[in-house]
């Protein structure tokens, strides 16, 4: 009971503490551009310096347009895009890198079971307990339910144009785990607990679906909300429940950390790919899907 008591109030320290630090490290990077931007506007533009700089202008007109479309920060087909591609396409360059390690083996393997003999002290019956009713949230059953209610919700309340993205992201997530899964094959850690599983280890299937069903969820309500503090109150507490599931599959012994990696990884591009396609619906629907909605509304 006293394992069970330090670890389950050290997690919470840990949540806590990372929530503070997050918002405090996002606050300074704020004030810090924001710094940036006005003393670069201070600055005294040279005569030769800015004839220099019209003529590249010049000569270069077509690629200043084509970065200041892919940079305008307030218009989501710039900035905001192109960091989700960069974010996207950095992810896949991960994925591969954990692909050809665990294809090589011997390194990743030591340090996945390294990890799991520190998580084997917290490995307790209440731990255990507590941690198989928080991997529930990440199985098919839940995350299928999850999906259909949500669905429901995106088309009682005119948001029509999320579902197909809702749907990509988590149909996308499943298929690329289960390839990975088959293709691979790689074996599941030495039973520790009586829960098992009967696919391959590689990657985590709830990983993967948790970062996906609930990511693109998270992401619905908070380009809704009005405040930067709000999104981010539903953007970490998103991130730590998706987190705690990843932690149940390798406290209970079903996966190493690397397929739990893996799984986040595949289901953070899944996400991702699901935001582009959303945003695009999105304003290319906005005004059909609101003559929809009150012809539908007058019906009722």
């Amino acid at each position: 009971m006293t394992w069970t008591l330090i670890s389950v109030l050290a997690m919470v320290v840990i949540i806590i503490a990372l929530r503070k630090a997050t918002w405090w490290g996002l606050g300074l990077v704020s004030r810090l551009l924001g710094k940036a931007v006005t003393v670069l506007k201070q600055v005294p533009a040279r005569e030769d310096i800015s004839g220099l700089g019209s003529r590249i202008m010049a000569a270069l007109a077509g690629t200043a347009q084509l970065l200041q479309a892919r940079l305008t920060p307030n218009r989501y087909t710039g900035l905001p895009l192109t960091l989700i591609v960069i974010a996207a396409l950095y992810i896949s360059a991960l994925l591969g890198g954990l692909v050809e390690e665990l294809l090589e083996a011997d390194e990743l393997l030591r340090l996945d079971e390294g990890i799991n003999r520190l998580i084997g002290p917290i490995r307790t019956d209440a731990m255990i307990t507590a941690f198989i009713w928080i991997t529930d949230f990440g199985g098919s059953v839940a995350l299928v339910a999850v999906a259909l209610v949500t669905t429901g919700l995106l088309w009682a309340h005119c948001r029509r144009p999320m579902i197909a993205p809702l749907w990509l992201t988590i149909i996308g997530s499943q298929i690329t785990t289960y390839a990975g899964k088959y293709v691979l094959v790689r074996q599941r850690p030495e039973l520790v607990t009586e829960v098992s599983a009967i696919t391959p280890s590689f990657p985590s299937a709830h990983a993967a679906g948790a970062m996906a069903v609930y990511g693109f969820i998270a992401y619905i309500i908070a380009r809704d909300l009005t405040t930067t503090r709000q999104r981010f109150e539903i953007t970490y507490w998103t991130a730590v429940l998706v987190c705690l599931i990843g932690f149940s599959r390798m406290l209970l012994g079903l996966h190493y950390a690397s397929d739990v990696a893996a799984g986040f990884l595949v289901g953070g591009f899944w996400l991702l790919l699901g935001l582009i396609l959303g945003e695009h619906r999105s304003h290319q629907n906005q005004t059909a899907n609101q003559d929809i909605c009150r012809t539908a509304s007058g019906r009722w």
